[in-house]
């Protein structure tokens, strides 16, 4: 689950844990609790982060399965890691409205429109994984939401049922989405 801050990604994988019996996995609390950081950039008021380290820290996590991974890039996760990358996209204005109420500084909040406005992310998605597992879906309502997790249910119980043939939450070994 991808897509630049504000789209929506923490809300929809909430959502598709509950329902599918996948496991969230935050990377923006992994990075804070196991200290995946490497410095403060001031001008943006983010950590900057240690994606080396980061990798490491997951990777046992990921051998497993069974998770969903939330994060704003995707491009650094091994494609062997990923069945499938859902990249949320919304609107200038409600980016805008969301990122502003989470009280981005300007800098912060314009890099992030830029990048939503440039498709940076769903670039970065299209160039790392194979054509046919990247799948862009629109986050600006929340009948939008209700329906993309209603989709990404879809896929996970046909990848359930082609990879380990049921229909069930299925074993440890069930890979990524």
């Amino acid at each position: 689950m991808t897509g630049t801050p504000g789209v929506g990604k923490t809300s929809h994988a909430e959502l598709l844990a509950q329902s599918t019996g996948l496991k969230h996995l935050s990377i923006n609390q992994i990075v804070k609790e196991r200290s995946c950081r490497e410095r403060w950039d001031d001008a943006l008021q983010t950590w900057i982060v240690d994606e080396d380290k980061l990798l490491d820290v997951i990777e046992d996590e990921m051998k497993s399965g069974g998770y969903i991974i939330d994060w704003h890039a995707c491009d650094l996760f091994p494609r062997n890691w990923i069945d499938l990358v859902v990249v949320l996209r919304t609107d200038s204005t409600n980016l805008y409205d969301r990122l502003k109420a989470r009280g981005y500084p300007e800098d912060k909040l314009q890099e992030n429109l830029d990048s939503e406005i440039m498709e940076v992310v769903a670039e970065e998605a299209r160039e790392a994984y194979d054509e046919d597992c990247v799948v862009e879906l629109w986050s600006r309502t929340v009948e939008e939401m209700e329906g993309n997790v209603e989709r990404v249910e879809q896929w996970v119980q046909n990848w359930r049922t082609d990879n380990l043939g049921h229909r069930e939450s299925g074993p440890a070994s069930e890979k990524n989405s």
